[in-house]
């Protein structure tokens, strides 16, 4: 038992991998090439992925939202989870990040689950809403730029089925949004989300503070 948090080494981390996660060849492939990218740091943790796997067993996702997608880790996880039939509409405006997906995606055999749109985010999330999409998505996980946070999780709880789940990355922004004197863009927009999901009553709530902090937000 305890009341707090446990602190995490490094070989208490280990430990949580190697016998909470089951990553599968196909994800330590792609998070291994991944992990030599300049841009490591954007990608998810394994634990973290197992998480996301486990949330869609759980609500039986058929058809969710990413915004943000990278080199395609967290898509090939809940694309995984869902299976053959399901459906990851993934936003994203890098061509050259996602490629590294797409070729990781096909060799696993589910390039066919994941929907890859290259646009603003914001853009595509007004479309889909103006298509007549509301309502009819199972999870949405929100990971990309975080000045417009807010946007993105106000299209995402639009397009979010009732009893629905949104999961947003980095709210806890390497500690950074406890720091007052942090008045960066960034900081400022997640630190502003945050309190505003506190007291969302659309949604329930719980921050996780599993890598740089996940908020779970059902909506009710």
């Amino acid at each position: 038992m305890s009341r707090e948090t446990l602190g995490m080494s490094s070989e208490l981390l280990a430990y949580i991998r190697r016998v909470g996660a089951r990553e599968d060849a196909d994800l330590e492939a792609l998070r291994k090439e991944t992990a030599a990218h300049p841009l490591a740091v954007m990608q998810i943790s394994a634990e973290q992925g197992q998480l996301m796997m486990m949330l869609m067993e759980l609500i039986g996702a058929r058809k969710t939202l990413e915004v943000g997608t990278f080199t395609g880790y967290s898509a090939m996880c809940v694309a995984k989870a869902m299976g053959p039939g399901g459906k990851v509409v993934a936003l994203d405006v890098s061509e050259e990040f996602t490629a590294i997906g797409r070729k990781h995606w096909a060799k696993a055999g589910i390039a066919d689950r994941i929907d890859l749109r290259l646009a603003p985010a914001t853009e595509s999330l007004k479309k889909m809403i103006a298509a007549g999409e509301s309502g009819s998505y199972d999870f949405a996980f929100i990971d990309a730029n975080k000045a417009d946070y807010d946007a993105y999780y106000e299209g995402a709880l639009t397009l979010l089925r009732k009893g629905g789940l949104i999961g947003i990355d980095n709210v806890l922004w390497s500690g950074n949004v406890i720091d007052p004197t942090n008045t960066t863009a960034d900081t400022v927009a997640i630190r502003a989300l945050n309190e505003k999901i506190s007291k969302d009553t659309r949604v329930s709530i719980s921050l996780v503070p599993i890598g740089d902090g996940l908020t779970l937000a059902r909506k009710r």
